[in-house]
């Protein structure tokens, strides 16, 4: 017998959700990536996070159409069916429990980095040591309140804060518009350092809890995109700044070892915060994974199995277990960039279709109530949303053909499960 559960109270107003905003977008990302970064983009890594902050705009300006179109935090899942049926949301579906997983692959390198440095500890055996203490706190049932969100956003925006603080006297020192790589250079920098802002998207599932989310959500969305692209910006500047591109370049430590020369204990106060930010992102990105594995698996659109809860903990032990190991798996290239790249191709795959869905319900229900319209409309077309399409799909074809392939190959393997689950379903020719 169904039972229906009371709904979530409605008391996160816009500077709650503009902070929460900001501190899901401020993971780890770039404290395990800006090294990587730098090797191509050099000195203007800046022109790098301000490529990737355009693809994060249009798209981000196509879900605050869509969330003041379908103020229900399902979002991804919802927008898609609701634009190109169920199949395509089961994809995209996918695709966001993917980029967690490997988006957890990719910090735990981060951390396994900045772990390394400090002890000597082989990167792959950090980082495998890390998503297996992650997947077991998840199995006791660890739970993070908002109070504790807020205190680990202070001390990952501090180590950011830090690095800007230390560049200030420094700039005007390099030339800014020096790339090693060339215009391809920061164009595949920024393919790469768009990892750095996930977590956008994350806002408009607050929506439940948000006072007028309709309003609400959308102003939030953007306030937080904006604060978040300036702070980017600063850091990259100003870590140039100090010493350099070269000091940098495919470090798996950049921000301790800049830190190193500048204060006494700078290495270790850095590395401190690096390995801080790291390990909570992976554990916010492998949370939210089994969550929305669970999610769909109550739902019956994967294996029930994967919906089983210990009775003890009252934990998705499978869903969690699932992701915990996929998660492993996809370290064990042992590339930081690598598997950054795939993270990125399911991102780019799913903003693009996101970017799609408004352009799509612009035809599809012309007359459906939107509080908020995406600007630049012609011909019933959003521009802002066909050129987040555009960007998305010429970043795909910066993140290498190797990565390509491999998510290539994780699309196909959703369809087909999507299409066998659905074949299963009642009703369902």
């Amino acid at each position: 017998m169904a039972t229906t559960s009371p709904p979530l109270r409605r008391t996160l107003t816009l500077p709650a959700v503009t902070i929460s905003g900001v501190g899901v977008i401020l993971g780890a990302g770039i404290y395990a990536l800006i090294g990587e970064a730098a090797v191509t983009a050099g000195n203007a890594l800046w022109a790098s996070f301000i490529m990737s902050a355009l693809i994060a705009s249009f798209t981000g300006l196509s879900y605050m159409e869509l969330s003041s179109l379908f103020p229900e935090a399902s979002a991804e899942y919802e927008y898609t069916r609701s634009s190109f049926g169920d199949l395509t949301a089961f994809v995209i579906g996918m695709m966001v429990i993917l980029s967690g997983i490997v988006g957890a692959s990719t910090v735990a390198l981060g951390f396994a980095g900045y772990l390394n440095g400090a002890t000597g500890i082989p990167l792959v055996v950090a980082a495998l040591l890390l998503i297996a203490g992650i997947t077991a706190l998840l199995l006791t049932g660890i739970k993070q309140s908002a109070a504790v969100a807020i205190v680990f956003t202070v001390i990952e925006a501090a180590g950011l804060v830090g690095i800007i603080l230390i560049g200030l006297p420094y700039l005007g020192s390099v030339d800014y518009l020096e790339a090693p790589g060339g215009l391809s250079g920061i164009f595949v920098a920024a393919a790469l350092i768009f990892f750095a802002y996930q977590g956008f998207e994350e806002i408009v599932k607050l929506s439940d809890e948000t006072v007028e989310p309709e309003h609400t959500i959308p102003k939030a969305l953007i306030l937080a995109l904006i604060i978040t692209i300036l702070l980017y910006i600063l850091v990259s500047v100003c870590i140039v700044s100090i010493a350099g591109w070269e000091a940098i370049a495919g470090s798996p430590n950049p921000f301790a070892q800049v830190a190193a020369g500048a204060f006494p204990g700078g290495y270790a106060v850095f590395t401190a915060i690096a390995l801080f930010a790291t390990a909570n992102t992976a554990l916010l990105m492998l949370l939210a994974s089994s969550r929305i594995l669970y999610g769909m698996a109550t739902k019956g659109r994967i294996p029930a199995a994967l919906g089983w809860v210990h009775p003890k903990t009252r934990t998705p032990w499978a869903a969690i277990a699932l992701v915990g190991v996929a998660a492993m798996l996809f370290l064990l290239p042992g590339n930081i960039r690598d598997v950054a790249l795939i993270a990125n191709f399911t991102l780019f795959v799913t903003f693009a279709v996101i970017n799609a869905a408004v352009i799509a319900l612009r035809f599809t229900r012309p007359d459906a109530r939107r509080l908020y319209r995406v600007p630049g409309t012609v011909a019933k077309v959003p521009l802002p949303a066909l050129l987040g399409i555009v960007t998305c799909i010429f970043f795909l074809f910066q993140i290498g053909t190797t990565s390509l392939l491999i998510g290539a190959v994780l699309v196909v393997v959703a369809l087909v499960i999507g299409w066998v689950t659905r074949e299963k379903q009642p009703g369902t020719a």
